[in-house]
């Protein structure tokens, strides 16, 4: 199942089933009322429907199947917003091999031309992965705030000269648990949607020399990117090899795969959630796919391009990149 969340054409918020083969998104609130006699609480928000469990999805599946034809829409009539336009919270990981590697050369080579430098040739830079990479998942904590869906626009941060993407997808949480073993962590995953975590590289470079991380480097209005929908787990046999593609302005600029993840997404959560409770509605981000970023290519996004993200059996995340006059 494909579930939204849109803005119907009265500008009201609704979630909805979408049916891709025919380019409609079924109001399940309306749908709903019309079978049953009154709206449901489950059918309010994406959330509501996620905090439901199991029984509410199955009741949005039921919706779907004897949906009438009077409350399906034309996605072309609708505006698609995040799936959960307010996730409760947002981890993203670092994820992928190559991803340490060339992320890191690009870091060294963009430092030496901040710098007025000539920049050293990649094949010259020595990159050592911590260890640490490798035995456990390593994340931060996004703001959950900064969230905004497929066809709207990402202002470019007026502090930022060098503008990145990042091809990534994630998975919000089904289900509230704390201390969640490996062998159970699949029946916490809600479903899937494709994730840009836009980034601002030279603000990156600068905070990072304090080793607390990531902040306004990836922190600022319209930063976290999520769409088109979220795809239901049952749709997805393996997330660890599903195809991607990256466009700009219609042009190929990557294909890469969830195989380069180098924790399952139930690590991840096994991880997070020892001593810790993780919520229903929580998104987990997946990391950058290898090659998925300008930083790992050297080529560099410009006002104005629009970029896409793809994954395979999930659907295409699309947005302009706008700097301010």
């Amino acid at each position: 199942m494909k579930l939204a969340t849109y803005l119907d054409p009265q500008a009201r918020v609704r979630i909805g089933a979408v049916d891709v083969a025919t380019q409609t998104v079924l109001d399940l609130q309306s749908a709903h009322t019309a079978l049953k006699g009154q709206p449901s609480a489950h059918l309010a928000s994406m959330l509501d429907l996620i905090d439901g469990g199991p029984s509410a999805l199955d009741l949005a599946r039921d919706i779907e199947r004897q949906g009438a034809a009077a409350h399906r829409l034309p996605l072309s009539s609708v505006r698609l917003l995040a799936p959960v336009p307010q996730p409760r919270q947002i981890r993203d990981f670092n994820n992928a091999e190559d991803h340490w590697r060339d992320a890191f050369g690009g870091m060294t080579i963009l430092s030496a031309r901040l710098a007025g430098q000539e920049p050293p040739p990649r094949s010259q830079i020595k990159v050592d992965i911590p260890e640490v990479n490798y035995t456990q998942p390593i994340f931060y904590i996004s703001n959950r705030m900064n969230v905004v869906g497929t066809d709207t626009d990402v202002q470019w941060p007026r502090y930022c000269e060098w503008f990145d993407y990042e091809a990534e997808f994630g998975f919000f949480l089904g289900r509230t648990g704390k201390d969640i073993a490996v062998e159970d962590a699949s029946s916490y995953i809600f479903g899937y949607t494709v994730f840009n975590d836009f980034s601002a590289r030279d603000k990156q470079i600068r905070e990072m020399q304090g080793k607390m991380g990531p902040t306004k480097g990836k922190s600022f209005d319209t930063g976290n990117a999520m769409g088109p929908w979220i795809v239901t787990r049952d749709e997805i046999a393996d997330a660890r090899n599903l195809w991607a593609e990256v466009r700009v302005n219609g042009e190929v600029w990557k294909r890469t795969s969830s195989a380069s993840m180098v924790h399952s997404f139930e690590k991840m959560l096994a991880y997070v959630s020892e001593c810790e409770t993780l919520h229903a509605g929580e998104f987990f981000g997946s990391g950058t796919m290898a090659g998925g970023c300008c930083l790992e290519i050297d080529r560099w996004i410009r006002d104005g391009d629009v970029i896409e993200i793809e994954f395979e059996g999930i659907g295409t995340l699309r947005n302009k990149v706008v700097r301010a006059k």
